[in-house]
């Protein structure tokens, strides 16, 4: 049996199509559906044996024997506000995890996060010694949140201190593609987009305010979807392999060409705004992202990841340009 913590959410309810499309049923998912309709439907299509609500999550688990915990669910809004409403949901909550994790022996593949990285001024290698982490400075709660975790698993594993016998923490970069539309304003830009796209109408991206950057140039390390579950299932079948891992292409692209492409599945030619960028956001912006994916291949990873172009027009003819645009 599997436990996916915040399993309606978006790589959470993948993970779950996944693990159905490989033939598991037994999986139990860790959420709340709230009011509307945008979440229980990433879960339509799909089988679980249960679905617990975040306050009997550790009841629950109280003699229970697990495959793996994975642990998805977090508040990932990047500009939320309320420090001890995070600090609970995605530090302390990931603590009695890792110490249940640990006591039953259980795998424990948790996500973390790009924004760990902060403005990007220490690179974005996925270096897990204690020195390299405390060097990071997230700049925001949410990055702050899930960086303090990263320092207490990997702070536990240098004082050799009892951790689960596999345990993998995934600093997801730019993840797009289907279920994510339950995110609001921390969607994709294609996602964001795509509706006015189809309607005729421009789409707006950001000018540059850097000297020697384009307009729309801003670059990004965009993973679809569908690579990041297949290297977090990867690492699930690889119980030899622990530690924290990068989750992208190892290439940076920018929302131009994401936005291109999206106008080239729909058989349109690009059409472009650039508008300012707000001054409330100007100085923490981040022009540059890109994850190194090389202790992920000296893991044994040798999966490639689908070209922009490619994932673009599958998320768009698969999914966004269709009735039904759930996974």
């Amino acid at each position: 049996m599997f436990l996916v913590t915040g399993g309606a959410g978006f790589i959470g309810s993948n993970v779950v199509a996944s693990l159905n499309e490989a033939g598991a049923s037994d999986i139990v998912v860790n959420d709340l559906l709230g009011q509307d309709d945008a979440k229980w439907r990433n879960l339509a299509k799909r089988q679980v044996a249960d679905l617990v609500p975040p306050a009997e999550l550790m009841a629950w688990l109280d003699g229970r024997k697990l495959d793996a915990v994975i642990h998805m669910g977090a508040i990932s809004d990047t500009t939320a506000t309320d420090g001890d409403l995070v600090m609970e949901n995605n530090f302390r909550l990931s603590l009695r995890l890792l110490d249940w994790c640990t006591a039953t022996r259980t795998p424990f593949i948790y996500a973390s996060s790009a924004a760990t990285y902060g403005d990007g001024s220490q690179g974005f290698d996925d270096d897990g010694s204690l020195d390299a982490l405390r060097k990071l400075r997230p700049m925001n709660l949410y990055g702050w949140s899930k960086h303090l975790f990263d320092l207490a698993v990997v702070d536990r594993y240098v004082k050799k201190e009892k951790l689960p016998p596999h345990w993998v923490g995934l600093k997801f970069f730019n993840v797009y593609g289907p279920n994510e539309y339950h995110k609001g304003h921390m969607a994709s830009v294609l996602a964001k987009v795509f509706d006015q796209a189809k309607a005729g109408k421009p789409v707006r991206l950001f000018k540059s305010h850097r000297d020697g950057i384009e307009d729309g140039d801003q670059r990004r390390d965009f993973i679809y979807v569908d690579d990041a579950i297949a290297v977090l299932r990867w690492l699930l079948d690889a119980p030899a392999v622990s530690g924290i891992f990068n989750v992208g292409t190892g290439n940076a692209e920018s929302f131009r060409d994401m936005i291109g492409a999206m106008f080239k599945a729909l058989g349109r030619p690009a059409n472009i705004e650039y508008i300012e960028m707000p001054d409330a956001i100007r100085g923490q912006y981040q022009y540059f992202t890109q994850g190194s994916v090389e202790n992920l291949r000296r893991a044994g990873y040798n999966a490639g990841f689908t070209p922009l172009e490619a994932a673009v027009g599958q998320y768009v003819t698969g999914y966004l340009d269709r009735e039904d645009r759930y996974r």
